[in-house]
């Protein structure tokens, strides 16, 4: 059985892509085979070879297994809006069916598949479903991105008090310092660390232009592999 983690956030735009594809950097520098997957994606850009997207090949450009756009990104959309409502545009529907299919061959090729998520936990995907339903369904260890602004402390515990419902493992979250100048920053953080029981894995600092490497020097990663089998692997 391969390994791997889900990563969702407290909201969008707030660091989820940067997270996951500093954690394919990471563990492929400690030899593991690392892809990474973005099942849906909305505010795509067009190119010859159809519709691309920023986080997507993000991770795409630091995991180390070989894998076509479209494996790694299967439900591709133009206008950014909520995926529900990009794939009812163009008279599709989002099947997890098919995600955790092509997730399972993905598993297959490797030692650890980070899994990014779109949006918040209760992003619709069609009518019926959500994030939360896609991974229930992949069952993996979820990672939660917290972006650290005014109103975080109520956003980071209503998404994990609604994790761990379905029973899903918290492996740990982020801090991602997105406002330098929130008031009570360190206190802010202190009172996620007394709120949340997963452990803590990183505090992202406020660069204007992070990149995965940087990003990575700021993540325990020892610890999330210490706390899985993959250093086993």
């Amino acid at each position: 059985m391969s390994h791997g983690y889900f990563i969702t956030g407290t909201d969008t735009n707030i660091g989820k892509s940067i997270v996951a594809a500093s954690l394919i950097h990471a563990m492929a520098q400690r030899g593991l085979k690392v892809a990474g997957m973005k099942p849906v994606s909305t505010g795509c850009f067009e190119t010859e070879n159809g519709l691309r997207n920023e986080d997507a090949e993000l991770m795409m450009k630091y995991s180390n297994v070989e894998l076509s756009y479209e494996t790694v990104n299967p439900y591709a959309y133009l206008p950014p809006v909520s995926p529900h409502l990009a794939a009812k545009k163009v008279g599709q529907r989002i099947e997890l069916d098919k995600i955790t299919r092509i997730f399972s061959g993905i598993s297959q090729v490797s030692d650890c598949v980070i899994v990014e998520g779109v949006g918040g936990w209760l992003v619709p995907l069609n009518d019926t479903e959500t994030v939360e339903d896609l991974a229930v369904a992949m069952q993996l260890p979820l990672i939660v991105v917290i972006g650290t602004r005014l109103g975080c402390i109520n956003h980071a515990m209503l998404t994990i008090d609604r994790i761990q419902k379905t029973g899903l493992e918290v492996a740990g979250w982020v801090a991602n310092i997105m406002d330098r100048n929130i008031d009570y920053l360190p206190d802010v953080i202190d009172s996620l660390r007394l709120r949340i029981s997963a452990p803590l894995v990183g505090i992202i600092p406020p660069y204007r232009m992070i990149n995965p490497e940087r990003a990575a020097d700021h993540l325990s990663i020892q610890r999330i592999l210490e706390d899985s089998s993959l250093l086993a692997v």
